[in-house]
């Protein structure tokens, strides 16, 4: 483990990610990579302010939504862990 504090960490991460193709990645895992990302920086999702239009749309609500009883610091640690994983994949 880093000493490194969660919210550097977190940004570092979010770094990586931007760097990655995202036409390699299969599609449940950028869907969990957006919903912990959007749980991380707005919270817990509530459908009133994020009405779906299209169908990708809900997919992304979707996954946010089945996400929502988790805290913003426990998705920045699984989306950390996530974004390594697949980094040493490459």
């Amino acid at each position: 483990m880093s000493d490194k504090d969660l919210e550097t960490r977190f940004e570092e991460a979010v770094e990586l990610a931007n760097d990655m193709s995202q036409e390699s990645l299969p599609q449940d895992v950028q869907l969990r990579l957006y919903a912990l990302y959007k749980q991380s920086t707005h919270g817990t999702i509530t459908n009133r302010i994020y009405p779906v239009y299209d169908l990708r749309n809900a997919f992304k609500m979707n996954a946010w939504m089945q996400i929502s009883h988790l805290t913003e610091d426990e998705c920045k640690e699984l989306y950390i862990e996530a974004i390594h994983s697949l980094a040493k994949k490459k």
